[in-house]
């Protein structure tokens, strides 16, 4: 059976059509039996690709056809089975995560240094500082000897690593180096511009080393992103696994060890499961205080939001679909974005308001440099584990970019402090609403859960606080909501074309000055539906800035993190585990205002 043959390789040049080129690869790659990974950015191309090697081939000139990528040379390596599970073609900011503006790879990188000349640097023992710019669970498995570890979770945290390294090594001579080059090729740049005067990477990388020099000067194996985890200085598959938890290298010894618990521990993290549990949700809440510190929307930056044309839209003018899709916000406003360019596609080229769009299609909405409103950051972790991620979120604090909001949002958090695997929100909460949600590590466990959900397998209970005693113990509403947004995105209800909606609702306590204090219970999930029904019976949720009394509506959907909180409380969610079928529950506790014989401020 012939060997497949392992390719990556990665190019920053400035890349355009994006968007088309995404599909041709995808569907040639699929053509060609090929699996594995190519990240396509307006920066360049990141790729890591397996296949036969006339498949290989072919894609390489496919992708040297495209201006910037003449040139293109991978590294190559061989393995007896597919080392990808699929193939992914994605369009990406940024080809390898940094968050740095000012580093531009394309218009400049740091010197290189071949392999063979740092190998005789070594040789010679010539005064050097090599810099390991990789993740600390990579650099666990192998790096060069006595090469500093940054101790990095992920790259993002490379700059912030960089500004605690002593002031000497700004005058003395670096190399960085990573396994296949391109994450110095954004470290070299930021370290010239923090100081740092005599800067190098290293050509190629790790595997370029390997290739040309062998294992010489260099202890381990090299952490690769594929099933095969490692790869020695031969280039030969090394037989380690990874430990979830902690995200080790294991070697054949360690796979053994009966504390090996493929997806829960391995001998270096193994703990009893409570203990388990307690650490990774303690490293999940700092990572998550760290990602609030500052708020992401603090600093002013250009944002850009997609807009999914629906097939519904097909050949239609672009200005008439933005109109269709957001009635909330006037003509005449959606006019004036479009005549002063602010939506572009993927490449960077400008879509006119007579730009007809075609079905499928993602145009970006640029949003002019501003700072955000302040939201609330009391995020609790509640649960993790391999498939889920349980949150109690606070207020006001939106789950999803919107309005004002594109970066303080509790989802855009989340990413950062799950990186580099974001994770997928199975339901939604609204911005003034708190309490527990359910989040997804993985595209499959979500699936698993909003079919639940589908399904009605999920319990969700709910406390409100609302005006008014209800006349009944045990009440329900039905009312059908609309599907359209109205102004400031709220909803309505709609008896002619609206969803089918139902809320049942238990009286806990009728309070002295006139509130209630209730249960709810969802049996569907539509947009800002406990507040909607409670407000269609003359109950209208306390502190709601939007569905008021009389049937009338606010003009804000986000309040302020100092007004007075929003009396809506996700208490209660029960449903079953997507891997195991174990039944789960999470109560979260009464905020001040649900608890007993309080009265409403």
């Amino acid at each position: 059976m012939k060997p497949f043959i392992n390719i990556s390789t990665y190019r920053f040049a400035p890349l355009s059509g994006l968007k088309d080129l995404r599909t041709e690869l995808m569907d040639s790659c699929k053509a060609w039996n090929l699996k594995g990974t190519i990240l396509l950015s307006t920066e360049g191309i990141n790729l890591f690709v397996a296949g036969s090697a006339e498949s290989i081939d072919r894609l390489l000139a496919r992708l040297r056809a495209i201006p910037g990528l003449e040139d293109l040379t991978p590294k190559v390596s061989l393995s007896d089975t597919q080392p990808f599970n699929r193939m992914l073609v994605r369009l990406k900011k940024e080809i390898i995560s940094f968050g740095v503006e000012a580093v531009r790879p394309a218009d400049y990188t740091s010197p290189k240094i071949a392999p063979h000349e740092l190998k005789r640097w070594l040789d010679e023992g010539k005064p050097v500082t090599l810099l390991d710019t990789r993740n600390d669970y990579e650099v666990k498995l192998g790096t060069f000897k006595g090469a500093i570890d940054p101790q990095i979770r992920t790259f993002r945290g490379f700059p912030e690593a960089v500004r605690k390294l002593p002031d000497e090594m700004k005058t003395q001579p670096v190399v960085m180096f990573c396994t296949g080059g391109i994450r110095c090729e954004k470290a070299g740049p930021f370290m010239e511009l923090e100081g740092f005067q005599n800067i190098y990477q290293l050509d190629g990388g790790i595997l370029k080393y390997f290739e040309e020099c062998g294992g010489e000067h260099y202890e381990g194996d090299c952490f690769v992103f594929d099933q095969r985890v490692g790869v020695d200085p031969a280039l030969h598959e090394s037989g380690h696994a990874v430990c979830f938890a902690c995200l080790a290298p294991l070697d054949a010894t360690d796979q053994q060890d009966p504390r090996y618990v493929r997806g829960k521990s391995c001998p270096h993290c193994h703990k009893s499961e409570p203990e388990l549990l307690a650490g990774r949700i303690a490293a999940r809440q700092e990572a998550v205080r760290r990602a609030c510190e500052p708020l992401p929307g603090s600093v002013a930056q250009e944002n850009r939001r997609p807009v999914n044309i629906p097939a519904a839209h097909d050949k239609r003018r672009l200005l008439d679909v933005l109109i269709d899709l957001y009635p909330q916000i006037p003509a005449a406003e959606w006019e004036e974005r479009c005549d002063a360019g602010r939506f572009i596609n993927y490449g960077g080229d400008i879509r006119g308001k007579d730009h007809i769009v075609r079905a499928g299609e993602r145009v970006l909405q640029v949003f002019a440099p501003e700072a955000e409103p302040r939201v609330s950051t009391d995020i609790r972790i509640l649960y993790e584990d391999e498939a889920l991620l349980v949150v109690h979120k606070p207020a006001p604090l939106p789950m999803h970019a919107g309005g004002r909001f594109h970066r303080n949002t509790l989802q855009y958090i989340l990413n950062i402090a799950c990186e580099p695997f974001p994770p997928r929100p199975v339901h939604r909460l609204d911005a003034n609403t708190t309490g527990v949600v359910l989040f997804a590590r993985t595209r499959h466990f979500c699936r698993l859960l909003q079919q639940q959900f589908i399904e009605r397998g999920v319990d969700k209970r709910y406390l409100v606080g609302v005006a008014g005693h209800p006349e009944n113990d045990l009440f329900s509403c039905n009312a059908p909501i609309s599907t359209e947004a109205d102004a400031v995105g709220s909803r309505h209800i709609d008896e002619d074309a609206g969803l089918v909606s139902r809320t049942d609702f238990k009286v806990i306590e009728r309070r002295a000055d006139g509130s209630s204090l209730l249960e709810a219970k969802l049996s569907t999930g539509r947009t800002n539906q406990i507040r909607l029904h409670l407000q269609h019976l003359g109950y209208p949720v306390c502190g709601d800035a939007t569905y008021l009394a009389d049937g009338l509506t606010g003009n804000t959907q986000t309040l302020d993190p100092g007004a007075p909180p929003m009396m809506l409380h996700a208490w209660k969610i029960s449903f079953h585990h997507p891997r195991s079928g174990e039944a789960m529950h999470f109560e979260v506790a009464r905020p001040e205002w649900a608890l007993a014989g309080m009265r409403v401020q």
